[in-house]
């Protein structure tokens, strides 16, 4: 149970973030805040998202807590703090929002719409805290540009946002295990290898990816992928559609949430261009896919809702980059 003194310096905090304290005190509020209980809790690191965010928002890096030595990799390339998102950032979070926090890790991440020079964009943040202060800061953008995103993206699935039940619960290194396990999943070409429940659903960028089953029979008529899409995540990655990934490499798993039952996570998607032909198995009346696509990587951030053991929800965002590319980390 901890000590009465330990108790009410718990209390204290908790107290003082629901305060909502002003950017001007933040950065002398959270370190204090770390030294009172030896590392921040669940609700202390989304409240650090939030101000995080807010600070973007509004061009001000003095208004969080930095480490002197941070680092900040905004795709892929390692920016200066003040450049990038922190230049073009106007507002947000809009009402698209995942919190993924990690209170074992020092972590938490976020996936969602914010706003970006007057326009809805998608993006993902994680943050690294160490002593009290940002250590390490993520940003994956898709920039919009403008164009409209995804009616999907409008709000987060509920099971993103619902704490998973106790008899749900699964620890988080097993937690970490299954996650992994979908990227082996799709780099061996065999759904078999992850553990997805059938209702698994995919969604990238917005987009249903496997498990859809919305699309009427004129949108079927022009997606070439509707076959695919339909299917279960088990069953569309043993059919070799996917084996067009060469290889799903740099993985960073960095932030679990038990809570709510999440892996947060960032990896490169890698494509050589091959094969040019994509066998296809198990789906009637197809039997080979073109690969039209040449080379390329896909920087990506994923988050995997887990319960049970199982997958249940793949919220999925990235974009196309340049073959080889680098992720900013090595």
């Amino acid at each position: 149970m901890g000590s009465s003194s330990d108790r009410g310096l718990i209390k204290i905090r908790k107290d003082m973030m629901k305060l909502r304290p002003s950017p001007t005190f933040l950065p002398l509020i959270l370190p204090l805040l770390f030294a009172c209980s030896g590392r921040m809790d669940r609700e202390d690191l989304v409240a650090l998202m939030d101000q995080y965010l807010e600070a973007l928002a509004a061009h001000d890096p003095s208004a969080v807590p930095l480490a002197d030595d941070v680092k900040l990799v905004e795709n892929t390339e390692v920016t200066a703090i003040g450049k990038g998102l922190w230049e073009t950032a106007t507002g947000g979070p809009a009402a698209f929002r995942i919190d993924v926090a990690d209170p074992a890790a020092g972590q938490v991440g976020f996936m969602g719409v914010i706003e970006e020079n007057r326009n809805p964009t998608i993006a993902a943040v994680r943050l690294k805290v160490k002593g009290g202060r940002i250590a390490e800061i993520d940003h994956l953008v898709v920039h919009s540009d403008g164009r409209p995103l995804h009616p999907n993206m409008s709000e987060a699935r509920p099971a993103f946002l619902e704490p998973v039940a106790p008899s749900e619960h699964v620890p988080r290194e097993k937690m970490l295990e299954i996650a992994n396990l979908y990227y082996e999943a799709i780099v061996q070409d065999n759904g078999r290898v992850a553990p997805f429940a059938d209702e698994c659903q995919r969604r990238e960028n917005g987009g249903i990816t496997a498990n859809d089953q919305t699309q009427t029979p004129e949108e079927a008529a022009k997606d070439d992928f509707s076959v695919f899409r339909k299917m279960t995540c088990s069953d569309q990655l043993s059919t070799g559609v996917m084996s067009y990934i060469t290889d799903i490499n740099r993985r960073r798993l960095l932030a679990v949430d038990e809570k709510k039952g999440l892996v947060f996570a960032f990896s490169m998607f890698v494509h050589d261009g091959e094969p040019k032909v994509m066998k296809i198995t198990g789906v009637p009346g197809i039997t080979e896919r073109p690969n039209n696509w040449g080379p390329f990587d896909l920087p990506a951030a994923h988050v995997f809702k887990i319960k049970s053991g199982k997958i249940y929800e793949i919220e999925a965002i990235g974009y196309i980059a340049r073959h080889g590319i680098q992720n900013g980390w090595e």
